[in-house]
């Protein structure tokens, strides 16, 4: 079925969530990279465990909260805290996110961002990268309370669109979303920039890619 839509993950999608601790790892030393995995794994699991709590906390809530966590179980002095939180409002897009946003523009069809993030956070980035005037839509999980992969966040663009799940191309870097949309009923994409292997979560795409270019010759 041809797509109406191509929705996108933002965080480790569109954008690089491990860049606000690369900003600064000349103050945070060489594990800086270690550290940032796991803030960025710490706070995935807030989002699930507050999921299954039904405790919900808005994104920037929990990045703040696995932040503190990470700091601590790292040794990193707290003076840091502010300007990584800082930083993280403004995580760097991927070197080809404009250029694949701006190609697909012109082929008449919905280009929309579906995230954990808050309004606020995904405007913020979109407007400091300036990718402002590519996206028709910035979906939040704020409009339902609770994050990916629940269906009720993939219900949305259905809802406002009125298109069924298979009229969407879904892209995620992060094979649980892919799952998740998949298992919704998406055309669901991996964007595998780092050579990773797939979860066994009774889904698996029909297609994988690199980079998003390559999303360019699948459509």
């Amino acid at each position: 079925m041809k797509p109406k839509a191509i929705l996108f993950d933002a965080y480790g999608t569109l954008f690089n969530v491990n860049s606000a601790a690369e900003k600064c790892k000349n103050k945070i030393g060489s594990k800086w990279e270690n550290f940032a995995n796991f803030w960025r794994t710490t706070q995935l699991e807030y989002t699930w465990l507050r999921s299954l709590m039904k405790k919900h906390k808005d994104f920037w809530q929990v990045t703040e909260d696995s932040l503190d966590k990470s700091m601590k179980v790292f040794n990193i002095d707290i003076s840091l805290k502010n300007e990584l939180l800082n930083l993280y409002k403004i995580l760097s897009p991927y070197p080809e996110v404009k250029e694949v946003l701006t190609k697909l523009k012109g082929k008449k069809l919905k280009l929309a961002i579906l995230s954990n993030g808050t309004p606020k956070l995904l405007e913020g980035l979109v407007k400091n990268n300036n990718l402002n005037n590519l996206f028709d839509d910035l979906f939040s999980v704020e409009e339902v309370k609770i994050y990916k992969p629940d269906s009720k966040v993939y219900d949305l663009p259905i809802k406002k669109y009125k298109i069924k799940p298979e009229e969407i191309i879904f892209l995620s870097a992060n094979t649980w979303d892919v799952s998740g949309g998949g298992n919704y009923g998406y055309n669901s994409v991996w964007v595998n920039r780092n050579k990773s292997h797939f979860d066994n979560l009774d889904y698996h795409p029909n297609n994988e890619i690199g980079n998003l270019t390559q999303l360019l010759d699948i459509v």
